[in-house]
């Protein structure tokens, strides 16, 4: 049997937190290498627009696809390996993200083929085979396979299990399994009726092992849906501003039956492509009985196309066949045929095609509904009971229809004139709510506009002081500036009179010092001047003999120690007046 390797894409809005534990990569790829590969494609397209240019792109691949809730409930075994299923599974909820999109990977562009492989081998070893059994593959050997030296993934997804199926009823399908599960999520988006599963099992042997045993097999013996699985190559979850929305590389989507809504997978169902290109699933195509396409309503067979003709001309227009022996001519309005053949045949009687009635070309007049009366012998029209009968049971029907018609229309009306009523309400209700909140805004509009004049003539006042203050800073800086010149002059000039008058000042004490010494020997001076004025005085007061004495006496002056270089000059006062009286 052939197997397609899906991609699972889950698209988040931007500020949707990310599922845990939804990754996945059947060759062993981080993370990081992951999401290198998911957007390959959406890095190369989007590098180098501007984010206009990148949004529309966005936009254009988006198309009518919709943001909506996703459930994911995540189920592992229990550390025991008893065979029970996890009681607290955790249920992820991813706010607005886009329903997960599957892609199914196909090297040689949309055929699929068909693989078939005994499957006498037991579920636990599916690679083994009997000795009896022959192995053999048809179609495209390049597609997946449960061969060995095929690629395939530990991971299984099973499509389009019916809403019937609870996490309960699953399990129990599942519980061979369960020692060699790993973990199991059940996705879960706006599309009623069915949900998507992912299981991961341990080894490459066990998923070989579920999907040979499972595919193609009745959920339960009651309803007629069977499990579809796939294996996932990989799984991943991107935002959209990311480029989710782009397409995958060397990927594929797998379209839409229009039917049933399901995707068409050529290894899983067989598909008809009708004459105007467009593909169904074979069995949803047969339920369809009408011939025409079902999305565009073209014929897929020819029109029948009339085979009756004018004998003569060959006009297929307003034909009329002779009673007697058979002949189609066209009418007096085309051609005549029909009219010429009662001429040269007198058959009298000939039928129009178009609604069967019979023209008399001898009385020139319809007969198909004329009798000759058995008293007279004239012609009157014959009514059928039959018809009349029918005519009645069709006059019932219509009353009975009428009547029922009119009572549903009636209740219509009283429906619709309540609706009419409730919507007048409610809509009563809100315009005064409107009206309401109408005024409230106009209010408040209103405080925002006095507010905004307010603070407009503020701002112009504050305006203003700035413009002044800005001026006087200017002013003051100017000033500032010619202060700081000014002191920076005075300091030099400060520095040069200091140093003036320190050499002044030095001068001065030098030129006091040599004044003081100078004061001193001059008050020395005087001092002895002024003793020997008053010694000359009292000399002068003193008798002849002590004058006498005084002038011929001496004064000696002993040697006292010298204190300096320099001696006190003698007082010539002293000296003088000894002389004078020695």
């Amino acid at each position: 049997m052939s197997v397609s390797m899906v991609v699972i894409r889950l698209e988040l809005a931007d500020q949707s937190p990310s599922p845990q534990g939804f990754q996945y990569s059947a060759e062993g790829m981080s993370e990081k290498e992951l999401q290198e590969k998911a957007l390959g494609v959406a890095k190369h397209t989007l590098s180098g627009k501007t984010d206009l240019e990148r949004a529309a792109v966005l936009h254009q691949h988006i198309g009518s696809r919709a943001m909506g809730d996703m459930v994911i409930e995540t189920f592992e075994p229990s550390p025991d390996k008893g065979g029970g299923e996890d009681s607290s599974g955790a249920a992820e909820q991813d706010s607005e993200a886009k329903a997960a999109q599957a892609e199914a990977e196909s090297p040689e562009g949309s055929e699929a083929s068909q693989d078939t492989k005994a499957t006498g081998a037991t579920p636990d070893s599916p690679s083994k085979e009997l000795p009896d059994q022959i192995s053999f593959f048809s179609g495209n050997p390049k597609m997946t396979s449960l061969r060995e030296d095929v690629r395939r993934s530990a991971m299984v997804c099973i499509l389009t299990v019916p809403a019937t199926m609870t996490s309960h009823d699953l399990m129990k399908l599942l519980a061979p399994y369960n020692d060699v599960m790993e973990h199991m999520k059940i996705i879960r988006d706006s599309t009623p009726n069915q949900y998507m599963v992912l299981i991961k099992f341990c080894t490459q042997a066990d998923a070989d092992s579920f999907y040979t045993a499972c595919n193609g097999q009745q959920f339960n013996s009651i309803e007629d849906a069977v499990c579809q699985l796939v294996y996932v190559e990989r799984a991943d979850v991107i935002k959209s501003e990311e480029g989710a929305s782009l397409p995958v590389m060397e990927l594929t989507e797998l379209p839409k039956c229009t039917v049933c809504l399901e995707r068409m997978d050529e290894s899983v169902n067989g598909i008809l492509t009708t004459l105007c290109n467009h593909s169904f699933h074979s069995q949803c195509l047969q339920r369809w009985e009408d011939a025409s396409c079902p999305v565009c309503r073209y014929c897929q067979t020819p029109e029948p196309v009339e085979e009756n003709k004018c004998f003569e001309c060959g006009v297929q227009e307003n034909l009329w066949i002779c009673l007697i022996c058979g002949h189609i001519g066209c009418g007096r309005y085309v051609s005549m045929h029909a009219y010429k053949h009662f001429e040269e045949t007198q058959h009298t009687y000939a039928m129009q095609l178009t609604n069967h009635r019979v023209w008399d070309y001898a009385g020139d007049n319809y007969v198909h509904r004329l009798v000759a009366s058995k008293t007279d012998g004239k012609m009157v029209q014959y009514e059928c009971e039959g018809d009349t009968c029918h005519a009645e049971k069709i006059d019932a029907l219509q009353l009975e229809y009428s009547y029922l018609l009119t009572s549903q229309l009636e209740s219509q009306r009283i429906y619709w004139e309540n609706k009419i009523v409730h919507l007048e309400k409610e809509t009563a209700e809100e315009i005064t709510n409107m009206k309401v909140k109408f005024k409230e805004t106009l209010e408040r509009c209103d405080n925002l506009e006095r507010r905004f004049g307010e603070m407009g003539k503020e701002k112009q006042s504050i305006e203003k002081k700035c413009t002044q203050l800005n001026s006087r800073v200017v002013k003051l800086s100017q000033e500032l500036m010619e202060e700081q010149e000014m002191n920076r002059c005075l300091r030099a000039n400060q520095t040069e009179l200091q140093a003036t008058l320190a050499e002044e000042g030095h001068k001065a004490k030098e030129s006091v010092g040599c004044k003081d010494v100078a004061i001193s020997e001059l008050q020395e001076q005087l001092r002895d001047v002024m003793f020997y004025l008053e010694a000359q005085q009292q000399i002068e007061h003193l008798p002849p003999e002590a004058r006498s004495e005084i002038q011929e006496g001496q004064i000696n002056i002993g040697a006292g120690p010298s204190e300096g270089p320099e001696q006190s000059p003698p007082r010539a006062g002293a000296g003088g007046a000894g002389a004078g009286r020695g």
